[in-house]
C-alpha cells in the first residue's frame, strides 16, 4: 500500500499501515440502511460517539439520502439535520468529521461548525462552487463515480469496461480537482460501489481495486451493506430478514477484508467495531512473517 498523508484541519490523516475507518453516521429518515434510526439529531450524535469508541478513525455525517431512485432534499432541510450533529460531535471527539454533500454551501456552514473534510458523491459536478471551496479552505474532498443521479442511476447502468471505465472517470475529476487549485494532498477518490453498478459490475470493480492505485491519490471503499451484497448471497435462501441481515453484514465484512488485501486506504462502513476487527485481523494475517 502507498503511503499517503492528508490533512484535514488540525488532523494529519497517515494512510498506508492499513486503512482507516470511516464511521457513517446518516441523519436522514430513508437512508437504504439505517434511515430514520439515527434521524434525531441528539440520538444521531450519540451514535457518533458509539462509532468513535468503536474505533472509529473518521466520522462521515450526511443528512440526504442517496440510496438507488431516491429524491434529493432542499438544502435548507439538508443543513437543518446535519448542522447541530456536526457542531455537537466536533466538540465532543477528537477525530475528524466528514460532511456528505453535494452543495457548496451545505458544505461550507458544515466546515465552520467543525467539519474538516468534504464527502462530494458527484465529484464536484452538482456543484459549480465546491471546488472553488475546497480549494480556498484546504479541506480534503472526496470525489466519487456515479452514473447521472441517485434518482436515475440504476436505469440499465452500462459500461464498456467498467473498471477502466470509472478508473477513467476518476482520473479526469483528479484532474479537475487539481486544475481548480485542490492540492494533490487535498483528494480522495471512491470508486462509488452501487451507484450506477449492477452486481457484476460491483464485484468486478471491488476484484480489482487495486488498479485504482494508478490514479496516484488516497482510495476509499464504500460497501457496506449495499443490496449487492444481498443479491450476491441471495441464491441460498434464508428464513428471515434477521438472518439475511445477519448474512449482508458478514458480506459487507468479507469485502472489507479484501479492501485491506486491495490496499485500500479508507473503508466506509455503518458497523465500526466488526469493520476494525477486520482490518486489524487481516493486517496481523499479513505481518506474519514479514
Amino acid at each position: 500500500m502507498r503511503n499517503f498523508l492528508v490533512e484535514a484541519g488540525k488532523f494529519r490523516l497517515e494512510m498506508g499501515a492499513g486503512p482507516l475507518v470511516m464511521g457513517i453516521v446518516n441523519v436522514t429518515p430513508d437512508s437504504f440502511s439505517d434511515g430514520g434510526q439515527f434521524f434525531d439529531a441528539d440520538k444521531a450524535v450519540a451514535h457518533g460517539l458509539e462509532l468513535v469508541g468503536q474505533g472509529a478513525d473518521i466520522l462521515d455525517v450526511g443528512g440526504e439520502s442517496t440510496r438507488p431512485f431516491s429524491d434529493p432534499v432542499s438544502q435548507q432541510e439538508e443543513k437543518r439535520r446535519v448542522l447541530p450533529v456536526i457542531q455537537k460531535l466536533s466538540s465532543l471527539v477528537n477525530i475528524p468529521i466528514s460532511i456528505d454533500t453535494q452543495r457548496a454551501a451545505t458544505a461550507k456552514k458544515a466546515l465552520e461548525a467543525g467539519a474538516s473534510i468534504i464527502n462530494d458523491v458527484s465529484a464536484l459536478r452538482t456543484d459549480p462552487d465546491m471546488a472553488a471551496l475546497a480549494a480556498k479552505t484546504g479541506a480534503p474532498v472526496i470525489l466519487m463515480h456515479m452514473l447521472n443521479t441517485p434518482k436515475t442511476m440504476q436505469e440499465n447502468p452500462s459500461y464498456a469496461d467498467v473498471v477502466s471505465d470509472v478508473r477513467d472517470f476518476l482520473a479526469k475529476a483528479v484532474e479537475k480537482a487539481r486544475e481548480a487549485g485542490i492540492g494533490p494532498g487535498q483528494i480522495i477518490v471512491d470508486p462509488g460501489i452501487g451507484f450506477g453498478k449492477t452486481l457484476e459490475h460491483n464485484l468486478l470493480l471491488i476484484k480489482n481495486l487495486d488498479a485504482f492505485h494508478q490514479l496516484g491519490v488516497p482510495l476509499l471503499l464504500g460497501h457496506s451493506r449495499k443490496s449487492f451484497i444481498r443479491k450476491a448471497l441471495a441464491k441460498k435462501a434464508l428464513p428471515d430478514r434477521a438472518a439475511q441481515d445477519y448474512a449482508v453484514e458478514m458480506g459487507t465484512q468479507a469485502v472489507t477484508a479484501l479492501a485491506v488485501m486491495k490496499g485500500a486506504h479508507i473503508i466506509r462502513v455503518h458497523g465500526v467495531a466488526a469493520a476494525r476487527a477486520v482490518v486489524d485481523m487481516t493486517l496481523a494475517l499479513q505481518a506474519a512473517g514479514a
